[in-house]
């Protein structure tokens, strides 16, 4: 299905004509058009998903556009919270689609699984003897999941390392899973589970943790995208991101905050697809200290044209089926958004997605300043938060924003006026 992602002026759309718009270039039907006014499914199935229900808490799911990844174009749903994301990540997609949009380079849905051995005697035996019967387990791994193996997918590698604790030394196997478009949480635990008794014979020793790893370095999505020196402001912006970005580089502080701006951008699109953010987050923190200091996730450099050249690299483990992704209808029909084919197109675009937000929070810190990039939406917010209905709302952010007085009380105030006028 062709169309282009550079919508001209979405923002100024309402909301049932964004939908509608969505509808036509996205042949959506009316059953999906109910899911994205939050119809999606009966009350009961929440109590399938969670324990002890009483409710749902619902966030804005919000469009960005302008995205080019690996030379197709993309429309991004994304849920969040917080005002300027949505807003940001198409306007640095915009700057990059100019000199091509974003390529991404993903390595494999390649899954780790940990076992720890407890009681190891000889170590170099126990690792020679797994060793010797790794087509066996691998096999015994495999027979748990027909389905994954019938996609040519599956367990296919261990390796085993010795790892010294404070309270002991441990025999750690790692079972390497292809679990292709899954995320394979389910699919991996219980592969290592089905070889433990396998591996206690071989070893001669007790297996305590049997769990998958969310560091997933065998599942990296690797981002680059050329942002125009003159569509960000110029030589003196590009300068000054580069500051900021060594910066995040030696200073944790800054680090902290540099890749939380990434993960703005990726975590919105993971709500909204139903992967496990948690996860995410978990493996993507300890990619940043991977050479021993917390450092940002992303690099940029100035190219011989005097553009920025942005590039971001982290671990991620995601999918496109199994787990909630099956429950909830909002999180198959963001997918259809997406207009993604598998779990190597979708991580991609997740990791695209992650290099625009945080160069956009970038552009806007060293020009502007945060703050004035939240400023009309913050209005907004305002606005509600005193009460303001309707036509109110715009009225009391515009003035708010053109007195730069954005408080509780002046727009309590404000909407007061308001009314009394009317």
């Amino acid at each position: 299905m062709g169309f282009s992602s550079r919508i001209s002026k979405f923002y100024d759309k309402t909301i049932k004509e964004r939908r509608k718009f969505l509808s036509k270039i996205l042949n959506l039907s009316e059953e999906e058009i109910s899911i994205l006014k939050g119809e999606e499914f009966e009350e009961e199935i929440l109590g399938y998903m969670i324990e002890n229900v009483v409710g749902r808490v619902s966030l804005p799911l919000g469009i960005a556009t302008n995205f080019i990844v690996n030379g197709k174009e993309h429309l991004i749903p994304m849920a969040i919270e917080e005002t300027s994301v949505v807003a940001a990540a198409s306007y640095a997609a915009k700057i990059a689609r100019k000199k091509g949009g974003f390529i991404s380079e993903y390595t494999g849905s390649y899954t780790i699984g940990q076992m720890q051995i407890l009681g190891i005697k000889d170590f170099e035996e126990a690792k020679k003897s797994i060793k010797e019967n790794q087509y066996y387990l691998l096999d015994l791994a495999n027979s748990t999941n027909k389905i994954l193996t019938d996609l040519e997918g599956g367990a296919k590698d261990i390796e085993v390392r010795q790892v010294r604790g404070q309270l002991g030394d441990y025999l750690l196997l790692h079972l390497i899973v292809d679990t292709k478009d899954a995320m394979g949480a389910n699919a991996v635990n219980t592969m290592v589970e089905a070889i433990q008794p396998k591996i206690e014979e071989y070893t001669g020793g007790k297996a305590l943790l049997k769990i998958i790893s969310n560091y997933g370095l065998k599942r990296m999505v690797k981002v680059k995208a050329t942002f125009d020196k003159k569509e960000l402001g110029g030589e003196e912006i590009v300068n000054k991101i580069l500051l900021a970005n060594d910066l995040a580089d030696n200073d944790p502080y800054r680090a902290t905050t540099h890749n939380k701006g990434i993960m703005n951008g990726m975590i919105a699109v993971l709500l909204a697809t139903g992967n496990d953010t948690r996860a995410v987050e978990a493996g993507a923190h300890a990619y940043a200290a991977i050479r021993g200091k917390y450092q940002a996730l992303t690099k940029y450099e100035k190219n011989e044209d005097g553009d920025l050249v942005g590039y971001l690299e982290i671990p991620l483990s995601i999918g496109t089926i199994g787990g909630a992704i099956n429950m909830n209808p909002i999180y198959k029909l963001s997918l259809k958004i997406l207009q993604v084919t598998n779990v190597i197109e979708f991580t991609n675009v997740v990791g695209a997605v992650g290099l625009a937000q945080n160069l956009a929070a970038l552009r806007a810190l060293v020009d502007e300043g945060i703050q004035k990039g939240h400023m009309s939406l913050h209005a907004r917010n305002m606005a509600i938060n005193v009460g303001a209905k309707g036509e109110e709302i715009e009225k009391i952010a515009k003035q708010l924003v053109q007195e730069e007085k954005i408080t509780f009380d002046y727009a309590k105030d404000l909407l007061q006026k308001l009314r009394e006028k009317e």
